[in-house]
């Protein structure tokens, strides 16, 4: 997910920041049901000795030929438990049992913080965030559950979408997938905003409402954007897929200036010394389609972003364009989603279409006098809090007729509005996002996986 600030003009603007859990099902063997069978046989084994053709003995008499019985299995709590399943349903928990979930792609810091690798004061910090409670925010084991569940999502999702799936049908398997593997559990587990699959010039925040009937065509660039959180800890992770290759470079440009972000990344690192990098990586790029050459430009106004327990926006954003501002920079304990965004376009982006994307305000109070708007904030707050939602999440609550309470909470404030963001119509866009943690011995790139 990221973070947009509306301009009015686009021409000066600088790089700112704009179920159920699932059943454990008793299974018993075949072979352990063939048990009786296997006595039964032996005692009836006069009867049927000879049958099989065994060589009878000198004296004439038939050899009763042994049965061997096979050897009974363990009983398992849940089938298939030892890998994944497709659709992945397999929580990730029966595939970790120890608790102990994959650490990320871990880099050491250098220069001046190159003495964190080997300090033991820095050693002893993160000995004792390994001693919190396993479901604490603290605990690097829940972001690192999260990040588990994302990656085995995202594998599952991207071999499987295809030309011809609706948006609906996209964002559904993405969320069905995600709530199974983390196990949600109210506000303890669950999904961490809404699945973006933003098409082509729209680069972000769009996830379909009900009635919506787009179809992903093989001339279309996704983008599918979605989070995981445990204990609130979210991995904000994205990628982009091109299904007629004709926009590759796009892709490679910017996967290679996310990876750009998040190798200068660090501790001290300056905010705007990070965007600078970013787009000398990505405008470094071009992309040739149906004869015409197009310079790959980074989205000025998205920008990466911090995350804060149950926050997806935490403050701090990432500029993917350089900038003038040399005060902000990144510390040791922020959690960081390292987003970029490269187009055909204009590189820049503005509101655009139905919005299904929301949030509520941290820390605004004031006064409700629509009753129904009351008791959508009821539900906002039991499901939510301050964890993005969207449309079709409400209605799978069974929330109806909200619209206007919703339209109201957004107009007091008390809810934020984050519309689809699109660039200008006919050109194309892509994205790519990974979650890092500033440990204090070294940074982990949380949602690495083999993939991206």
């Amino acid at each position: 997910m990221t973070i947009t600030v509306p301009q009015s003009d686009p021409q000066d603007v600088p790089g700112t920041e704009k179920v159920p859990k699932p059943t454990k099902k008793l299974v018993l063997d075949a072979d352990e049901e063939d048990d009786d069978d296997d006595e039964g046989d032996e005692e009836n084994g006069k009867e049927d000795a000879g049958d099989d053709g065994a060589a009878c003995p000198a004296d004439g008499t038939k050899k009763k030929k042994k049965k061997k019985k096979k050897p009974k299995k363990k009983k398992t709590a849940e089938a298939g438990s030892s890998k994944q399943s497709s659709p992945p349903r397999v929580p990730v928990s029966k595939l970790f049992p120890n608790g102990n979930y994959p650490c990320g792609e871990e880099t050491p810091y250098v220069g001046e913080n190159s003495y964190r690798t080997s300090s033991a004061e820095k050693r002893e910090l993160e000995r004792l965030a390994a001693q919190e409670d396993p479901d604490s925010p603290e605990n690097y084991n829940s972001i690192r559950r999260a990040a588990e569940v994302h990656r085995q999502v995202r594998k599952y999702v991207s071999e499987t979408i295809k030309p011809g799936m609706t948006m609906t049908e996209i964002a559904e398997m993405v969320e069905d997938g995600t709530r199974a593997l983390v196990e949600v559990d109210g506000l303890h587990r669950g999904i961490g905003f809404p699945t973006g699959v933003s098409l082509n010039h729209c680069a972000a925040h769009y996830t379909p409402n009900a009635g919506d009937t787009i179809v992903l065509s093989s001339d279309d660039v996704l983008k599918v954007d979605f989070g995981v959180h445990v204990s609130g800890r979210i991995v904000d992770s994205a990628f982009t897929l091109n299904f007629n290759h004709k926009y590759d470079k796009l892709l490679e440009a910017v996967r290679a200036a996310t990876n750009t972000g998040v190798r200068e990344a660090g501790i001290d690192a300056r905010l705007c010394d990070i965007g600078a990098s970013i787009q000398e990586t990505m405008e470094s790029y071009e992309v040739e389609v149906d004869g015409k050459v197009h310079k790959v430009k980074a989205i000025r106004n998205l920008t990466g972003h911090n995350i804060l327990p149950y926050h997806i926006h935490g403050g701090k954003s990432v500029p993917i364009v350089a900038n003038s501002d040399e005060t902000a920079i990144m510390e040791e304990g922020d959690h960081f989603a390292v987003e970029t965004f490269g187009s055909t376009g204009r590189g820049y982006v503005m509101d655009d279409g139905e919005c299904s994307h929301y949030a509520k305000t941290p820390d605004v109070n004031k006064p409700i006098r629509l009753a129904r708007a009351k008791t959508l904030l009821n539900t906002i707050n039991k499901h939510f809090d301050t964890l993005p939602f969207c449309k079709r999440y409400l209605d799978r609550l069974g929330e109806t007729r909200y619209y206007a309470a919703l339209d109201n909470l957004v107009n007091l404030g008390i809810v934020q509005a984050y519309p689809p963001l699109s660039d200008i119509q006919g050109c194309m866009t892509a994205q790519y996002e990974h979650t890092i943690i500033l440990r204090p011995t070294c940074k982990e790139v949380v949602s690495r996986g083999d993939d991206y």
